[in-house]
């Protein structure tokens, strides 16, 4: 009888291909990583992965034959291979932080395939890449800790949110510093000068500068809100669509937090049981984001950008108001070094390090900058005088 069945596309085969055997990579390495795990409550979480990793390969292999292709016998690649030694020579805390990035390139692997089982194999991936960011922060999942200690040890947001200010201030100072050195410089080099070319060059350059982190910091943030939204609504569905799934998604972060089984499957069902929390607290554990925030206003991220860099950038022009000359370029680098030391003195805020050693560091970096712009510029302006 013959076979009426289309053609295959070869595109399609191949990719299905390529989804197989990156699953089999997947659940071979997860394998390797149980059976070296001394813990047995962290080798269980991995042989869990690889469980969620077979069912995804028998999917493909299903597509792959049912698109006429040819299963390909199991062939582990190099990388997964190099990756399993590691893990077997120096412990699977060497190679987590690869794995958490494979499972995160994987989820991107995905986006765009259009079978229906793709949404749900997605956040798998991202969940499994939560779970390996998990054990890498909680040294593999110390058997007894608490949630709420480990909580503790997360990142603040005030702390990041105090470094995007300094930074922000830095980069508006820095750049403007140099800027205004740069043709100062050309200015005293050349035959002829004009009194107010560095003040119109300074404020013409915090404008810009400003404006442009402003706008990066705007576009930045919406797309962040934009992509964290699409990523609820998706959770949202899985939700609905597979609730068991996501609660066993859920229980293994809390494994990999340090929960034993048995407590973290029961957190993570009390938790999914009321629609209320359900999506809420997969949002902050499987995606790593605050629904209630969505990565903040990105109206308030652009005004705030555009004030600090201002505010960094305005410091070398402010003499050039009253001042022209060497004057004026003197007491401009003094207010340029004050700031510098100032920011280099708040970053330590974050860093814990001496402000005396960072303040000096950063004004010796900004004036070699300042210095460097300086003497082309001069050399600039003393060529074309010429």
């Amino acid at each position: 009888m013959p076979d009426n069945r289309p053609a295959p596309d070869r595109a399609t085969l191949a990719r299905y291909t390529r989804n197989l055997e990156r699953e089999r990579d997947a659940v071979v390495l997860y394998d390797s990583l149980a059976a070296s795990e001394p813990n047995p409550a962290v080798a269980g979480i991995y042989h869990q992965l690889a469980g969620t990793e077979r069912r995804h390969a028998a999917i493909w292999e299903t597509r792959l034959t049912d698109a006429g292709g040819t299963v390909p016998p199991v062939r582990t690649g190099l990388q997964t291979r190099f990756l399993n030694w590691l893990g077997r020579r120096f412990g699977a805390a060497v190679v987590l932080p690869v794995v958490t990035r494979l499972e995160r390139h994987a989820g991107a692997e995905y986006a765009g395939q259009p079978e229906t089982e793709v949404p749900n194999m997605i956040g798998e991936e991202r969940a499994h890449a939560r779970v390996f960011q998990m054990l890498v922060q909680n040294n593999r999942g110390v058997e007894g800790e608490t949630i709420a200690r480990l909580e503790g040890r997360h990142r603040s947001t005030g702390g990041n949110a105090l470094r995007a200010g300094v930074l922000g201030a830095n980069d508006g100072l820095v750049s403007n510093f140099s800027l205004i050195m740069g043709v100062a410089g050309a200015e005293m080099g050349a035959a002829a000068s004009n009194p107010h070319l560095v003040l119109i060059t300074g404020l013409a350059g915090l404008l810009a500068g400003a404006t442009s982190m402003a706008l990066g910091e705007w576009l930045s943030v919406q797309s962040s809100r934009e992509l964290f939204g699409h990523q609820l609504a998706v959770e949202k569905d899985e939700l609905q669509g597979d609730p068991e799934s996501e609660r066993e998604e859920l229980a293994l972060i809390y494994q990999a937090k340090g929960l034993p089984a048995a407590e973290a499957k029961a957190l993570a069902a009390r938790l999914l049981a009321d629609p209320k929390t359900a999506l809420d607290t997969l949002a902050r554990e499987e995606l790593g984001i605050n629904p209630d925030e969505l990565g903040g206003s990105a109206w308030e991220a652009a005004i705030t950008s555009f004030l600090l860099f201002a505010a960094g950038a305005i410091l070398p022009v402010i003499p050039f108001f009253f001042l022209t000359g060497p004057a004026a370029i003197v007491l401009s680098a003094v207010l340029g070094m004050a700031g510098l030391f100032t920011i280099g003195a708040a970053i330590t805020l974050v860093t814990g390090r001496n402000p005396w050693f960072s303040g000096l560091r950063m004004v010796v970096f900004g004036l070699a900058a300042a210095a460097l712009t300086f003497g082309i510029g001069h050399l600039i302006g003393a060529n074309l005088a010429g």
